[in-house]
């Protein structure tokens, strides 16, 4: 039997936790960005930058890959696997924005993330879900001297 890396296992304890535009604190609110952000000061203590509030469409008028090269500067790439840090480009053509956390692998692989509508939910990683990452990331292992601005 194998055991969760501590980042699901803290992922886990963020279920049920409501969405909320903004917002990164485990059973108050989160939206994806928030999960992550709530996850690194669990796991790393103290976030490396202050995130500055940003609207729905942030860095979509400039198509900017702002998240994804925020999670480059700071995190080393993922191992493939449970325990990565998924980026996903919801559109075709659309910027990279939305995140979540592999938490299961093998035949009914798996996800956990902040959906509108739904909060911090655990989700089937299905065909249409897999065919949307665009780069993985290793949350555990990040740390904030990796911080390049």
């Amino acid at each position: 039997m194998t055991t969760d890396p501590p980042v699901v296992a803290a992922a886990r304890a963020w279920i049920g936790t409501p969405y909320l535009h903004g917002a990164s604190r485990r059973g108050a609110g989160c939206d994806c960005l928030g999960l992550v952000r709530g996850l690194w000061r669990e796991i790393h203590g103290p976030e490396p930058v202050p995130v500055p509030p940003y609207t729905p469409d942030w860095s979509e008028p400039q198509g900017e890959e702002r998240l994804w090269e925020a999670c480059a500067r700071l995190l080393p790439p993922g191992r493939g696997g449970v325990g990565d840090l998924l980026l996903f480009r919801i559109r075709p053509g659309a910027v990279a924005k939305h995140l979540g956390l592999q938490s299961r692998a093998g035949d009914v692989p798996a996800f956990i993330h902040a959906h509108s509508g739904a909060g911090v939910v655990e989700s089937p990683l299905s065909a249409p879900w897999a065919a949307r990452i665009v780069a993985r990331f290793d949350l555990q292992h990040g740390s904030a001297p990796a911080w390049r601005p």
